[in-house]
């Protein structure tokens, strides 16, 4: 597994090749994976780690669902197969690529490939908890899904599976509060002034 220190410099070269609001959406899914893992007994430097570099695939430009592709390349071609895995598995609390909504800016063998390595491979803990931090991690910090989600759906869109997505998202939420015996956002920092802020 990658050492913090090298993922910490991976992102800083990331931010230094595409700088913007990312990384500090980065960090804070980071963070937040890291409070939730400890409360939930599972081992919080792996959430902090995939956390952190979940967008890596950021690090080569603005793009839609490349980005994940463009992470799972180069998280394999450094030799860490866990967080490529996650590069490709965030976005996707369906297993459906149909549920993106956002820029298909990749070919139909990218699509086919990622298909069936969602329909293959089923997630665990660490995919479910990084989908779920990915939805309520804003760059200033956590707020709570149903925000992050009507922020993404203004900036995005909204497909034929957002509603079913948007359940999926809720159930993981749900899922994490009954691992760590409490809800969630009360672990983390910031959810009720971060909730508050207006999206447009």
């Amino acid at each position: 597994m990658i050492s913090l220190q090298q993922a910490q410099r991976e992102l800083q070269q990331a931010a230094a090749m595409n700088p913007g609001p990312w990384i500090a959406h980065s960090q804070s899914v980071a963070k937040n994976a890291r409070l939730i893992a400890q409360r939930a007994g599972m081992d919080e430097q792996r959430a902090y780690l995939f956390g952190l570099l979940h967008d890596i695939g950021r690090r080569a430009g603005v793009t839609g669902i490349r980005h994940i592709f463009d992470g799972y390349d180069y998280m394999t071609a450094l030799g860490q197969p866990e967080v490529a895995r996650i590069c490709l598995t965030h976005s996707f609390p369906l297993p459906d690529i149909r549920a993106f909504n956002g820029r298909m800016d990749c070919t139909g063998e990218q699509l086919a490939f990622l298909q069936d390595f969602l329909s293959r491979n089923p997630y665990d803990d660490y995919d479910r908890l990084i989908q779920l931090c990915d939805a309520i991690s804003l760059p200033d910090g956590a707020c709570i899904v149903e925000k992050r989600l009507v922020d993404v759906a203004l900036r995005h869109g909204v497909t034929e599976l957002s509603i079913e997505k948007w359940k999926a998202f809720l159930q993981l939420k749900k899922q994490f509060d009954h691992k760590c015996g409490c809800s969630i956002y009360s672990l983390l920092p910031g959810v009720l002034e971060n909730s508050s802020v207006d999206l447009v």
